[in-house]
């Protein structure tokens, strides 16, 4: 048996918030991302400069923009990811592999003339989300138009229009959800916000009765023939796997597995190669199963 380490960043999602190359003329804040901080906790810089965030851990880390502006692939020891902000305001975000690890980027300079953000950027495929911000001048009624860019859409398409309330705030609920990896933005009194995006994991379900597992894999696609990951929590706290087995035509599969008696928490895993373009690694929920 062998412990799998699942990387939960698509290929195609390092595009979210992927900043271009830093022009000589800014500067770039270093940032590193320790067992349970991040140092400096809060960087203060100026619009067009960029944050570089070094893991100087001996274990992974993620960093996620808590609007979802910008997102880095999982960071293996000595790996960096940098992100440049091109408008000012007070962006917060945390360890992707441990929420309780926060950061701050202040950026001065006046904001964008309309702001956006996401409730999660991250979901689970159905997961309900909402897209939210507000225009500079403060007032109700102005329209704001969103646009939405579906992996692997080139270009953005306008999604709707909405109209602003009290202090310029406007809100709008996605519905449907997004069903694959998504960028959004918002054009207002001829001006655009930054991009920000909804990436998705597959939603994996998991069952057990009579000595047989029952999995299921939902997305936007089918996952027929793709292979999933049985797994055991050892006692250690590390996830071991214990079969790959392929789906089937509906995206689903019957198995069995060989466990010790006592109890076991069981998952079902899919990687990131598995889950296919536009979409996240993903897991099901944890059962337990107790044997005689």
């Amino acid at each position: 048996m062998k412990k799998l380490i699942i990387p939960f960043v698509a290929v195609a999602a390092l595009a979210v918030g992927a900043a271009p190359a830093t022009p000589a003329s800014t500067a770039t804040a270093t940032v590193q991302i320790k067992r349970s901080s991040f140092v400096p906790q809060t960087v203060t810089i100026k619009t067009g400069d960029a944050v570089r965030w070094v893991n100087s851990d001996t274990q992974n880390h993620q960093v996620v923009s808590n609007n979802g502006s910008f997102v880095s692939p999982i960071l293996g020891p000595g790996k960096v990811y940098t992100h440049r902000f091109n408008g000012g305001g007070t962006y917060r975000y945390h360890d992707g592999l441990n929420a309780a690890v926060r950061g701050v980027v202040k950026v001065s300079g006046p904001p964008p003339a309309v702001t956006i953000g996401v409730s999660l950027p991250i979901i689970v495929y159905g997961q309900q989300v909402s897209l939210s911000g507000t225009v500079s001048n403060g007032n109700a009624n102005e329209k704001v138009t969103i646009y939405q860019q579906p992996y692997p859409q080139a270009s953005f398409a306008e999604l709707t229009t909405v109209l602003t309330t009290t202090n310029g705030a406007w809100n709008v609920v996605l519905s449907p959800s997004p069903k694959i990896l998504t960028q959004y933005q918002a054009k207002w009194n001829g001006r655009t916000s930054i991009n920000v995006g909804v990436q998705v994991r597959p939603r994996i379900r998991l069952g057990y009765r009579n000595g047989k597992f029952t999995t299921i894999v939902q997305a936007a696609t089918s996952h027929a023939r793709h292979s999933v990951l049985a797994q055991r929590l050892s006692r250690f706290g590390q996830w071991v796997t214990l079969k790959k087995v392929r789906l089937g035509s509906r995206s689903s599969v019957v198995f069995r597995l060989i466990l010790p008696k006592g109890k076991s928490r069981i998952r079902v895993a899919m990687s990131v190669n598995q889950a296919g373009g536009g979409y996240l690694a993903g897991y099901s929920p944890t059962i337990t199963v107790r044997r005689r």
